[in-house]
């Protein structure tokens, strides 16, 4: 997930930029009004944190600005002002949340996972590659019609491998979304690779093609072809 941090005070905007990276973010930062306005009309974000006081160009200028040109993306406002009548303004202006100085970054965070959800598309209950086939809805698998019994770790490697059909998949994405591992101060990469073992031998044994390939040395991809 990209996010833009529009924060003038260095101090602040560095801390959340460590706080936020170590939850998974890949974030950008911009010290000015004028830079962050730049950097939303030159590139794409799937989500801001905007300070409201910030040299020229201030939060609720920005605002009013992306919004009049028909920009989605969810914008979380920051500021120390909280007077009922500012929180009506920024939300008014185009914020899609409101929070205020100083908060605890577990707050932060929280509310940010929540604008995510509310504007990602929704996700299609069942996901399928050539004759393999998974339903989120009951977690249950079936490959050529024959039902297959997953473990729950393996049924979300499965997932996450089928969200992204035909792309490489490294094991440090595997250990930061499957495992939900940020810091990997644990090395994660022999569980990671019996676990895909466990999958294949599943998914793949006695089948004609196979679905799961390792790419040696990078990682592993999901595809219907077989691996030449």
């Amino acid at each position: 997930m990209r996010l833009l941090i529009i924060e003038d005070d260095e101090k602040t905007a560095r801390a959340l930029e460590l706080g936020l990276r170590a939850e998974g973010f890949s974030v950008t930062l911009a010290h000015t009004g004028e830079k962050g306005f730049s950097l939303l009309s030159t590139e794409t974000f799937d989500i801001v944190v905007l300070d409201w006081m910030l040299p020229g160009r201030d939060g609720i200028e920005i605002l009013k600005a992306v919004r009049a040109r028909g920009t989605q993306t969810p914008i979380l406002l920051l500021t120390a002002r909280d007077a009922v009548a500012d929180r009506v303004l920024g939300l008014e202006s185009g914020a899609d949340d409101y929070l205020v100085k100083p908060f605890a970054f577990a707050e932060l965070i929280a509310r940010i996972r929540t604008l995510l959800r509310r504007s990602a598309p929704a996700e299609p209950l069942r996901r399928q590659i050539a004759d393999l086939t998974a339903d989120l809805e009951t977690r249950s698998v079936r490959r050529g019609g024959q039902r297959i019994d997953l473990t729950p770790r393996e049924f979300d490697l499965l997932v996450y491998l089928l969200r992204q059909p035909g792309q490489i998949v490294t094991r440090g994405m595997l250990a930061k979304d499957v495992w939900r591992d940020v810091s990997r101060e644990t090395p994660l990469d022999n569980v990671i690779d019996v676990h895909i073992a466990h999958l294949r031998r599943k998914i793949d044994a006695g089948r004609s093609s196979t679905l799961i390939q390792t790419i040696r040395g990078v990682g592993f991809v999901l595809r219907a072809e077989p691996d030449v």
